[in-house]
């Protein structure tokens, strides 16, 4: 029993560090040939975890020319343009200017209902709202809107807003990001004066975090 434990801790370290190697996507991003050998992956590993009469090495190398076969794959992906259209396809147009691809529908095995909750999931509840519907090699679709349909931004009223940049989190549950603070080219004693405005010390607030405007949200943890 507690080899079995302990075989399963270490291939699931192994796993999460071909997993984080292979990159940062989202399952529902993944291409045709991410999704393989992910679930490859998944078959290999349980089986040593489960079988304590088989090597756990047996599990462990296969899982390694996977990750080795995902790395050449990705290389060649992106090098060429025709093993791209091969491994992860072309995205297919829907809805082309208003009007539903009945043979794109077909070609894809797409039904109108499928099309339609896709839409709700991109907050579009109206067919007649959409000028295009595009079907990524992921398999997401992405959806643009009738121009009078859009939500409307400042540029649309010729507003130019002021550059806002990224917030910074200065504090983490009473940790100091040192890095972020040298970032915007502070130091801890500036910090600890602004967060003595509310009346507490950097150590005890849940979270602090600095925008491009130079605004301060700062958050006491609770006792």
């Amino acid at each position: 029993m507690l080899i079995n434990f302990f075989r399963t801790i270490i291939i699931y370290i192994f796993v999460l560090v071909v997993m984080r190697l292979m990159g940062k996507r989202e399952i529902g991003q993944l291409q045709p040939f991410e999704l393989a050998i992910s679930i490859m992956i998944a078959d290999l590993a349980s089986i040593p975890m489960s079988e304590t009469g088989i090597p756990i090495s047996n599990g462990l190398v296969p899982i390694l020319g996977l990750l080795i076969m995902h790395l050449i794959i990705s290389i060649i992906n992106m090098k060429s343009m025709k093993a791209r259209k091969i491994l992860c396809g072309k995205p297919s147009i829907l809805i082309y200017r208003g009007k539903i691809d009945e043979k794109a529908l077909k070609k894809e095995r797409f039904t109108i209902n499928e099309l339609e909750e896709r839409l709700r999931g991109n907050n579009v509840v109206n067919l007649g709202d959409v000028e295009y519907a595009i079907l990524e090699t992921s398999g997401q679709v992405t959806v643009i809107q009738k121009p009078e349909k859009r939500n409307t931004i400042p540029e649309d009223f010729n507003i130019t807003p002021d550059y806002e940049g990224i917030p910074y989190d200065l504090v983490i549950d009473g940790k100091i990001m040192d890095e972020n603070l040298k970032e915007i080219g502070k130091n801890y004693n500036w910090l600890k004066k602004q967060v003595e405005k509310f009346n507490m010390k950097p150590e005890e607030a849940l979270v602090v975090t600095y925008d491009g405007k130079g605004q301060i949200f700062c958050q006491k943890k609770e006792n």
